[in-house]
């Protein structure tokens, strides 16, 4: 089963997605699912908003605007102690971690009180307090994830760490040696496959002729699932199951959640222009928008009503208020030393090896330039 079974197809431009099976949760569990997705959901839509014209913004921004799901059902299943790696796309994954959304605000506005001092900005932003990790190397949170799990499992831990990425991360080849060493070892890793179909502007199938990613893993030993990655709790039972089993010893689990995103590749801006996708493709999943299909059955279930709705989101509303002020008023860093922006006290070792490298390479770079005999 792949995307056209989860998601948009073509043929049928109409069809509709509802397993949503919420009275498999508490009204609890639901609610709280909800507001995680509608907090994610209206944090990236007033940075959007405010990024132009004002331009105040230091970084680049990869918005995740129709792909708030997975990340609220991480929200519930991790905890404190857990590990979270995440791609660039980041901002879901790093309020679910608990991080501060002061903090993330601040980061993105370039200021000293960010998550990483302002030095990181949006797709490199991360928070050890919180032990959440993001970073721009397409497959980075894959490996690095790894190496983390690897540490629990030789400490006897009983923690597990979690990996969210999208479907391009597969096309890298550690992505599969990633997957063949955490299934050798059966380390408590959880990854999680947010499959948004495009890299960029390239669809999966001219990339691959298969785009069910999970039956491929499944070759690796490892359990492996393909979910309809807008049901959020769906995607709330299957990562909680996921992580249970992580935990007990039974190795790694591969998530396939089939979602989309609604805004562009990168920034604010629109890039529907170019001609990457079809309309009808990007109308049939705002017609499935995580946020309403579970607030439609919040309301019918009675678990909710319109005053308790609009309760949530002015809280909501008066948290982002607080976080855009924070920001702005935050200094920007101030930079007496660039080696100090680079190297740690903290890790002398590493540094000196890393500037013996830097000095060899840019040697040889010179070395090079010379120009030698005709």
């Amino acid at each position: 089963m792949g995307f056209e079974v989860y998601g948009y197809d073509p043929a049928q431009p109409n069809k509709q997605v509802d397993t949503m099976p919420v009275e498999s949760v508490s009204a609890g569990i639901a609610i709280d699912l909800y507001r995680a997705m509608l907090r994610i959901r209206r944090c990236e839509e007033a940075l959007i908003k405010e990024y132009h014209p004002a331009d105040e913004m230091r970084c680049p921004v990869h918005f995740c605007v129709g792909q708030e799901a997975v990340s609220a059902a991480l929200s519930l299943t991790l905890r404190a102690e857990d590990y979270l790696f995440s791609h660039h796309r980041s901002h879901g994954y790093y309020l679910a971690k608990g991080a501060s959304m002061n903090a993330l605000f601040a980061e993105i506005y370039g200021r000293t009180t960010g998550a990483d001092a302002g030095k990181a900005g949006s797709q490199d932003i991360s928070m050890p307090s919180v032990n959440f990790f993001s970073g721009a190397i397409l497959t980075g949170a894959t490996a690095i994830s790894a190496g983390v799990a690897l540490s629990i499992q030789q400490k006897g831990d009983a923690r597990v760490v979690a990996a969210g990425f999208g479907e391009g991360a597969t096309d890298e080849g550690v992505f599969w040696e990633t997957a063949n060493y955490a299934s050798l070892r059966g380390l408590p890793l959880i990854f999680v496959c947010e499959n948004n179909r495009y890299a960029t502007y390239s669809p999966q199938h001219k990339r691959t002729r298969v785009d069910n990613i999970a039956r491929r893993v499944s070759t690796f030993g490892i359990e492996s699932q393909t979910i309809f990655g807008n049901d959020v709790i769906r995607d709330y039972l299957t990562i909680k199951e996921a992580i249970e089993r992580a935990k007990s010893g039974e190795g790694p689990i591969f998530i396939e959640a089939f979602t989309y995103r609604w805004n562009g590749h990168v920034g604010p801006e629109d890039d529907d222009h170019i001609g990457y996708r079809p309309n009808e493709e990007l109308s049939f999943w705002k017609a499935h928008c995580p946020i309403k299909l579970v607030e439609a059955k919040l309301l019918s279930n009675g678990w909710i009503n319109e005053a308790r709705k609009n309760n949530i989101v002015e809280e909501i509303n008066c948290e982002i208020t607080a976080a855009f002020e924070y920001a702005k008023t935050s200094p920007f860093p101030q930079v007496e030393d660039w080696a100090s922006c680079n190297l740690s006290p903290d890790t002398p070792a590493a540094d000196k090896y890393l500037v013996d490298s830097s000095s060899t390479v840019f040697n040889q770079n010179q070395a090079d330039l010379t120009p030698g005999p005709y």
